[in-house]
């Protein structure tokens, strides 16, 4: 057993999805499609006799950590760095949890594959409604499309092979438990047809249309992020709006050319990574 162990996760924006519910976990998720990001979360694991996790030196309760930590059935100090909010459509929560299997199972000497612990992190965000389709898409990289729901031994991916560079701004958060604890029906067929056109020309120029589409038809648009994606698309930008949160991001310049003070990193070109054992 080492002292420690330190995992780096991708940040995560999903730009559309279908919600794809499961008694088992494993089965449960989303299709649809998002971009990784260079900006994510470093989570540090060692064993400790209860447990306590921290996000930028603060206490915090994230269920999917718990979840992750009762299935490796151990106990320990969990301290996940982010540039990113929690609650605003970055998959922070299964960034934190998809770092603490990796990190934990190199800890304490666990012996799990890759796809187990993927599998752990992702039953434990659908287990306790945070997201549904994040964790997959944080294991893989760089601009994921999710074919078929579910954890790595069920689901199915591709991408969009391209790397832009990628801007945001934050204007708040949105509860995803409660919009996936509510009627999903017009959610769900939204997303089903942003995924068809997406299949059939898998460009980011399609991804973001059909992004704005199903912010539109899905009914989550808040007035904010329309007129912030409006604005972008007028300076001759691409922009769409992060799923779930109040949040607009776009490919190249489009948020600092429509007078935005946004932050910038690039699309992750690979998943969540151990750093040390």
């Amino acid at each position: 057993m080492s002292d420690d162990a330190t995992a780096f996760v991708p940040g995560h924006i999903t730009g559309f999805f279908s919600a794809h519910p499961d008694d088992d976990p494993a089965i449960a998720g989303s299709r649809g499609a998002g971009v990784t990001l260079s900006h994510g979360v470093t989570v540090t694991v060692e064993p400790a006799a209860e447990t306590v996790v921290t996000l930028d030196g603060e206490t915090i309760t994230i269920d999917p950590v718990s979840g992750v930590l009762q299935k490796l059935g151990v106990t320990a100090s969990v301290d996940a760095e982010s540039e990113l909010p929690l609650g605003s459509g970055f998959g922070v929560s299964g960034a934190v949890a998809l770092g603490t299997a990796l990190a934990a199972n190199s800890a304490f000497s666990c012996g799990h594959s890759e796809n187990e612990l993927v599998t752990m992190a992702h039953e434990a965000e659908v287990t306790a409604g945070t997201g549904l389709g994040d964790v997959v898409a944080q294991a893989r990289g760089g601009m994921p499309i999710r074919v078929e729901p579910g954890g790595p031994d069920h689901g199915r991916m591709d991408g969009i092979p391209a790397r832009p560079h990628i801007e945001y701004v934050t204007f708040g958060g949105l509860s995803t438990a409660d919009i996936l604890g509510g009627d999903t029906t017009t959610l769900t067929a939204a997303g089903e047809t942003a995924l068809d056109a997406l299949v059939e020309r898998p460009t980011v120029d399609r991804f973001l249309s059909e992004s704005r589409r199903f912010a539109r038809d899905a009914n989550l648009l808040t007035d904010r992020v329309e007129t912030a994606i409006e604005d972008v698309r007028d300076a001759g930008g691409n922009a769409a709006m992060a799923m779930l949160g109040e949040t607009v991001f776009a490919v190249g310049t489009g948020l600092s050319d429509a007078g935005y003070d946004p932050e910038r990193c690039r699309v992750h070109p690979a998943g969540a990574t151990l750093q040390s054992d």
